[in-house]
């Protein structure tokens, strides 16, 4: 093909941080930030890879071994991963990836990128399994999380692969639902301080585990998805001192999420109740898991100071973006609070329906 155009758009997570990797749902969605790949046929036997907007260049030899990808090089993962479903490279392209997603906002853009590029060379060189939504998101899970053994779950690869509002089930069975329907007065911000993703993850899987477990080898019965909230106090006695606000953070989250499942599955949105659970959950990752900084705490004060129904941080935290929901018709009085308190950027998004090709 000639000429290949993808678009992938990022991602916020409305419920479920610190969830995934427990094996526990998430409620995330594509937001109308994206990136865009445009791929152009050349008479080289090279993939030559221009992203302008960080001054980075990749060339991809498609008759030579490029070798093994170093953790973090998604492009050769995915390369490699699509080995493995006949998806193998056999003309030269000439590629450029622009994009207005932040980097190291906590709104996916490693995952777009991820998602892009997947898509570009399934539509390029074949594969021997279809390109649906789920298989794209597979792939992309496999690249960025299984491949190098890293820390995470699904939440991006999938909200990004499927589009719309997804809850996804993120244990071994994959199950998911797809809500197909706006949420109007949806703002992101980001503080400009780059999130620490690797070492929070790491750390905080760590210790929630470490309180499942304890709890597990005392109570045969226990099961992570089943526990509420109620439970809590019967379960604490079994854990050491400093994994209990870890145990009751996962089992909170959890109950938070589920709510907001119900919610969602309502045919009209309830706004109002969306903000106050968003809220809450945002008090668990600040106040249980440490999981903001200065800035972000004036952010989230400053949106709701200026009547946003709800706000909370996204994704791994001590920097990064936060997600708030305003009034329908409220967005720019937001986005000024926002900004007047420190946003590097603020912005109203819409739901997106997820990667795809368009030209």
């Amino acid at each position: 093909m000639n000429k290949i155009v993808v678009k992938a758009p990022g991602r916020t997570c409305l419920f479920g941080d610190h969830q995934d990797y427990l094996g526990l749902p998430v409620i995330a969605c594509a937001i109308d930030r994206h990136m865009i790949l445009t791929g152009k046929q050349n008479n080289s036997n090279k993939l030559i890879v221009n992203m302008p907007d960080v001054g980075k260049q990749r060339t991809f030899s498609i008759d030579a071994d490029n070798g093994q990808p170093k953790q973090g090089d998604f492009l050769l993962t995915a390369l490699k991963v699509l080995e493995q479903y006949a998806c193998v490279p056999d003309t030269g392209y000439d590629i450029q990836i622009t994009s207005n997603i932040a980097i190291n906002a906590g709104t996916s853009s490693s995952s777009a990128l991820l998602l892009a590029w997947i898509r570009f060379l399934i539509e390029a060189f074949g594969c021997n399994q279809e390109a649906t939504s789920e298989f794209l998101s597979r792939i992309a899970y496999e690249a960025e999380v299984i491949y190098h053994g890293n820390p995470g779950g699904k939440m991006d690869q999938y909200s990004i692969g499927m589009g719309n509002i997804i809850y996804l089930e993120t244990g071994d069975e994959l199950s998911y639902e797809l809500f197909d329907k706006p949420i109007a007065g949806l703002i992101v911000a980001e503080s400009g301080i780059p999130k620490q993703t690797t070492g929070v993850l790491g750390e905080l899987e760590t210790k929630a585990r470490r309180g499942i477990n304890e709890v597990k080898e005392k109570s045969s019965e226990f099961e992570l998805e089943k526990a509420t909230e109620e439970d809590i106090p019967k379960y604490l006695e079994y854990i050491s001192e400093d994994s209990k606000i870890y145990f009751s953070a996962a089992i909170i989250n959890h109950s938070i999420t589920q709510k907001a499942l119900q919610e969602f599955r309502k045919p009209e949105l309830d706004l109002n109740k969306i903000g106050e659970l968003m809220n809450r959950h945002h008090h668990i990752l600040k106040d249980y898991l440490d999981l903001t900084v200065p800035k972000i705490d004036d952010m989230v004060n400053a949106a709701l100071e200026a009547g946003a129904l709800g706000a909370k941080i996204v994704g791994s935290g001590r920097g990064g973006s936060i997600v708030v929901l305003a009034k329908d018709g409220e967005q720019d009085q937001v986005v000024k609070a926002l900004m007047a308190a420190g946003s590097d950027n603020a912005y109203a998004v819409s739901v997106d329906q997820g990667v795809r090709i368009i030209v």
